[in-house]
């Protein structure tokens, strides 16, 4: 056991972090002293990518059409996260317009080189996306900020990018592409380029590298390289994202290759476990060695519930050991399991935050995210009033737009959203409340509107099993309510969703019956991210003078049932 005054001194080196941290998206998962709990970071938080400095850890993760982008978190017990900001918090970095849901940022890299902080990411485009298109890097002194405006890798292919400095200090750049030509059905290739760091070129042709561990791998992208022994060592995914997905490995003498396949591959799967296992879509990963020597790996993983997953791809950890050159998941185990023991580094919990954000900060927490990158601030912070002000805007979220929505991440399966709205619609276009999301066209609106003379709260359920393309929306609930002032809330129970509604906290009751958690679920959905819930207005398409106003948003995790 650990003297209490340690825990005393760690609280408040935490306390003293200051403002920033208060509303910071903290994941604290020790398991008394010996093990921790998997996922380390939980909820939609896929493709992690790691690197230590000094007895530092920092961890990035992909985040689609979602502003602001490349969440970072750090950590020195590599168990215990806090976020510390986004890699790209504005405009002149990403500016994602008419993004499809899961298009936008893809597969970052960070990387540590001679005092300078590297993340390196794909921007992937859709027709007509503004700015967003392609791979680029940026840097930072500090891995708090301010990270650089991009530097665009010019004339590279495909997706997943990352950078290598070699011993000799030439840099490389490594991505996967399949426009070398395809021999197979779903063939990907990881190529090299040496990379010109100041200018963003790539100097000389790509070099191809592999194409897989088989001569019918699918789908192999996310590469990252290392030397390890005098040995280069590829990483890379195979399979493609899901039930399928899998971690595999390359042996090279020379940083050009040849890269021969590991005889063990895949080195990390659970394919083999079966689709119905309750941790699938095991892949994607990357290493860090510890100041100690040892060796650990993050990877991507989905927790499946009854066969459903709205949580979204997850960050997962497991200790690898070297067998010579051969690298060893969970050695004697041989999958990811969701307790594990911990790492042989001191314990350092962060502060948990609060569950409600009463919106006094002057900076929106870390939590928070935008439907694609606003192009106006339009979201009001009055914080002498403690309140967020949404502006009814002609845009919607059944758009590829940037409505007035702000939301977080579902990152449990129980728990509870409250938040106290101020608003009365005054035309029938007008509408605003409570929202959980997965896409455009899958999600639940929980709004305040108007019909006739009357205003109502209804619960808008948009889901279409039999074509994903469709839209489609029913209405499952509606009760009349005249006054301006409403609490707001949804009780999740597993696939189970409940909402309610009242006056104030004190006298809240439930509207409707239970509903399905299906709507918010990738399985259903399609596409690469997880659910969110959120506030929401919108005036559909005509201009309005109107504010929803939320004087605080509360996401209470039950803390009795594993994350």
């Amino acid at each position: 056991m650990r003297p209490f005054y340690i825990y005393t001194l760690l609280f408040l080196c935490a306390f003293w972090t200051g403002e920033k941290a208060c509303f910071a998206q903290n994941f604290n998962n020790s398991l008394g002293e010996d093990h921790f709990q998997n996922p380390i970071i939980s909820g939609f938080h896929p493709d992690p990518s790691i690197c230590r400095v000094g007895d530092d850890y920092y961890l990035v993760n992909s985040s689609f059409e979602w502003f602001p982008g490349v969440p970072i978190f750090h950590s020195k017990d590599l168990v215990n996260w806090q976020q510390i900001g986004h890699v790209l918090d504005r405009k002149s970095q990403l500016n994602m317009v008419n993004t499809k849901a899961s298009a936008g940022i893809w597969a970052p890299t960070i990387r540590y080189h001679e005092g300078k902080y590297y993340v390196v990411v794909t921007c992937k485009q859709s027709k007509n996306d503004c700015n967003c298109g392609n791979n680029f890097y940026v840097t930072a002194d500090s891995p708090e900020g301010p990270w650089s405006d991009p530097i665009w890798i010019k004339n590279s292919l495909g997706i997943d990018p990352t950078i290598f400095w070699d011993d000799d200090g030439k840099v490389y750049y490594l991505g996967s592409t399949h426009e070398f030509g395809r021999n197979w059905e779903g063939e990907d290739r990881i190529y090299l380029q040496e990379l010109q760091l100041e200018t963003g070129e790539l100097l000389g042709k790509p070099q191809f590298l592999t194409s897989g561990h088989a001569s019918n791998a699918r789908f192999t992208e996310g590469p990252h390289i290392y030397k390890i022994k005098d040995k280069y060592l590829l990483l890379a995914a195979e399979g493609g994202t899901w039930n399928d997905h899998a971690i595999t490995g390359f042996l090279a003498d020379s940083i050009t290759g040849p890269y021969a396949p590991i005889h063990a591959n895949p080195l990390l799967t659970h394919r083999h476990l079966g689709k119905n296992y309750p941790l699938t879509t095991i892949g994607h990963g990357d290493l860090v060695q510890t100041q100690h020597g040892d060796w650990w790996g993050v990877m991507l993983g989905v927790r499946k519930l009854d066969g459903n997953y709205y949580l979204g791809r997850e960050s997962y950890l497991t200790a690898v050991e070297f067998q010579g050159t051969k690298p060893v998941f969970n050695a004697g185990i041989g999958k990811v399991q969701l307790k594990e023991k911990r790492p042989d580094l001191p314990l350092f919990p962060f502060t948990e935050n609060p569950i409600r954000d009463d919106f006094t900060a002057e900076n929106l927490g870390l939590q928070w995210n935008f439907l694609r990158t606003p192009q106006t601030d339009w979201l009001i912070q009055d914080t002498q009033k403690a309140r967020i002000g949404l502006p009814l805007r002609a845009e919607s979220v059944k758009e590829r737009a940037n409505p007035s929505l702000l939301a977080r991440r579902l990152e449990h399966f129980e728990f509870e959203v409250k938040t106290k709205m101020t608003f009365s619609p005054k035309k029938e276009n007008e509408t605003a409340g409570l929202i959980a999301l997965q896409n455009e066209r899958f999600h639940y609106r929980f709004c305040l509107v108007k019909e006739g003379k009357e205003n109502f709260l209804t619960i808008v359920k948009a889901f279409n099993a039999k074509n994903r393309k469709v839209y489609k929306e029913t209405e499952v609930a509606r009760v009349p309510y005249a006054a301006k002032e409403v609490v707001l809330g949804m009780k999740v129970n597993g696939m189970d969703i409940q909402f309610y509604y009242g006056k104030s906290e004190n006298e809240l009751k439930e509207i409707g019956a239970v509903q399905s958690a299906n709507a918010l679920c990738s399985n259903f959905s399609g596409g690469f991210i997880g659910a969110y819930v959120g506030m929401y207005a919108s005036s559909n398409g005509q201009k309005s003078k109107q504010t929803a106003w939320f004087d605080w948003f509360e996401y209470a995790p039950n803390k009795n049932v594993v994350p």
